[in-house]
């Protein structure tokens, strides 16, 4: 209590001004924000200050914030900021720089994995967020399929090598396929959806197979060999090894094959796998399945982060909120109810591991995770690559012919936000 004291007098912002403050929050409607609700009451005890989340669902998220920002005065006295928007949101003039508030309080940045201050922290080399929840993409496979014995037998057979976890992405689909021809499962429960969904999936085999989408200077590298052997064995798995449908799939439809033990895998977010190991929510598949890094290499990273609008008008307040949910002892708590945390100590806490002993492979996931480009267009660049992802998959278009085409696209993005000339 003292240390927050510390860091409340050296915000200027004292107790008695702390007294009656109110701070709005729009927040999206999921468990992670009703943890936080929760524990909210101790906040105010501690300062004063009551908080006031407004819960609405994802879709709605985005207008409402830009609605706001364009207002005189902000609604919103702080904010979660998706990654797909961390570069608008900061291009745009809208979010108040933080290194400031850090300096003032002595807030500890150390606490957090490079990547995630990479994806919602720092944008342009200025600090606009501090991370708050992690959803980096690994893979979700069943063990008890690669523990039988008939399975062994058979793969060691037609391979010439034990039947265990893929090391490489190619590796990776050839398991797929073979657990499809030979488990009685579909191989992977793949989410194909035009936008979004295929999208995030694709973008696991891209970085898998050592490709990305830009260089360090912008310049567009999707198009590239290492690009067309994602696309190419991300098409082949799709449609030799998904469940009838996986075209039009989305991540609930994943799950639901995925619970009801109609697929040996998913490449998916890892905060599923305590889902999926629920008795009561997925009897079938409880116990049998397990997580792991994305074979042959990153997976995609994904989260949201804290921001104070630029034109909040409770901006010390509302830092002093984020520097309290983020406290290491707030973040634990959440942890240990939860929460997806974005804090190495979270992760490699004794109790947090005992309750949750995957949070090991999913700290190694989160580590080596890596982003998809952050600009002001990370929206939009979704559908158009994964339209020309849809198209490939679906053999309406060749693979070469669909990755000049998102690469053009992606080109055109880049230059109407000022990135390439």
């Amino acid at each position: 209590m003292k240390r927050w004291l510390v860091v409340w007098l050296a915000l200027g912002l004292g107790a008695s001004l702390a007294q009656g403050v109110v701070l709005r929050a729009l927040m999206e409607d999921v468990p992670e924000t009703r943890i936080i609700e929760a524990l909210l009451p101790e906040f105010e005890r501690a300062t004063g200050i009551r908080v006031e989340f407004e819960k609405v669902q994802y879709s709605a998220m985005h207008d409402k914030l830009v609605a706001q920002f364009l207002a005189p005065e902000n609604a919103y006295d702080f904010l979660q900021v998706d990654f797909l928007w961390a570069g608008e949101f900061p291009a745009a003039g809208w979010l108040e720089p933080l290194e400031p508030y850090v300096k003032a309080s002595g807030f500890d940045l150390s606490v957090y994995y490079p990547s995630m201050l990479d994806l919602v922290g720092y944008y342009q080399g200025k600090l606009y967020m501090i991370p708050m929840y992690n959803y980096a993409m690994g893979l979700i496979y069943r063990k008890d399929l690669l523990e039988r014995k008939d399975l062994k037998n058979r793969f060691q057979a037609q391979y010439k090598r034990p039947l265990v976890l893929p090391r490489t992405l190619e590796e990776y689909v050839e398991l797929s396929l073979f657990m499809a021809k030979n488990a009685g499962v579909s191989g992977a429960a793949m989410q194909g959806q035009r936008g979004d969904p295929n999208f995030m999936e694709f973008s696991n085999y891209l970085f898998a197979a050592g490709g990305d989408y830009v260089d360090r200077n912008w310049r567009v590298t999707l198009n590239s060999p290492q690009g067309e052997k994602a696309l190419n064995l991300y098409v082949r798995n799709i449609r030799e090894a998904a469940p009838k449908g996986a075209l039009n799939f989305n991540l609930d439809d994943t799950f639901r094959v995925m619970c009801q033990g109609q697929a040996f895998s998913m490449v998916t977010y890892w905060w599923m796998l305590p889902q999926l190991d629920d008795a009561k929510q997925c009897p079938k598949v409880a116990g049998k399945v397990a997580l792991a890094p994305m074979p042959g290499g990153a997976g995609v990273n994904g989260g949201w982060g804290w921001a104070i609008p630029k034109n909040s008008r409770n901006k010390e307040a509302a830092w002093k909120f984020i520097s309290w949910v983020e406290s290491k002892e707030i973040v634990k708590k959440r942890a240990l109810m939860g929460h997806a945390p974005t804090r190495k100590d979270a992760f490699q806490d004794p109790e947090v591991l005992r309750k949750y002993p995957y949070y090991r492979q999913a700290e190694a996931i989160i580590a080596k995770a890596k982003k998809v480009p952050i600009f002001a267009y990370t929206a939009e660049m979704e559908d158009v690559v994964g339209r020309e992802i849809s198209l490939a998959s679906a053999g309406q278009k060749a693979v070469k012919q669909a990755l000049q085409d998102a690469a053009k696209g992606l080109e055109g993005l880049l230059r109407k936000a000022g990135l390439l000339r």
